[in-house]
């Protein structure tokens, strides 16, 4: 179970950092915390700074999702779930998962083989502490669980800074957002980000709660 829930880490974070880049060529029961509101985050937005040597950090980049966004359906070629994903966007695949980007948000869904159910406890003494070692700009949040039409997921809250775009060389602080889904040995972790401070409540609760287990 540990190789598998670090080979799922290491995934997600390879596949995020290359959606928030090509999103940058062309993008709860009760929500989670904003980690964008608190003093912690503004202690993080200069901490994201300082860590941040390839480039200037951008606290507010603009990413707030229209309300008007239409969404559609998504599943892999081979099945087992589907989700609803903003139209639109850009879509990266690999091996891993796939990634759906517009500027600075991003939405990276990947599948692995998974022996038992993730906790709130398993999160927190294996997966968290290898997000902190490998992700630039980490702050903590939360790991909790949050109830969802799929069924209860972990969900791990935290921030963390973008690459540096290739056009401006401007990091983005993102607000991290990853659901762990899991049925019958097979694990899903639905993450997704956004720049600090944006209101994305609503279509991240469309995204979520729209994920299910199919055939």
């Amino acid at each position: 179970m540990a190789a598998s829930i670090r080979g799922l880490v290491a995934g997600a974070l390879t596949l995020g950092a290359a959606g928030v880049i090509a999103g940058c060529a062309g993008t709860a029961s009760s929500p989670p915390p904003s980690l964008g509101s608190s003093s912690a985050a503004t202690a993080a937005l200069s901490s994201g700074a300082a860590s941040s040597a390839a480039g200037l950090s951008e606290t507010n980049p603009a990413g707030d999702i229209p309300d008007n966004q239409a969404f559609v359906d998504f599943s892999p070629l081979d099945g087992g779930y589907a989700v609803k994903i903003p139209e639109g966007w850009a879509r990266t695949d690999s091996a891993a998962g796939t990634v759906f980007t517009d500027k600075f948000n991003t939405i990276t869904i990947q599948a692995a083989p998974a022996a038992s159910a993730p906790t709130v406890a398993s999160v927190q003494a294996v997966e968290v502490p290898q997000i902190q070692g490998s992700v630039q700009g980490f702050q903590p949040g939360s790991v909790t669980t949050a109830d969802r039409a799929a069924g209860t997921a972990v969900l791990i809250t935290y921030q963390a800074d973008s690459p540096p775009s290739p056009v401006t060389g401007k990091v983005a602080a993102l607000a991290v957002e990853r659901y762990e889904f899991w049925k019958s040995g097979t694990g899903v972790t639905l993450t997704l980000s956004a720049p600090v401070g944006s209101d994305n409540v609503d279509p991240w609760r469309t995204v979520t709660d729209s994920f299910r287990w199919t055939p």
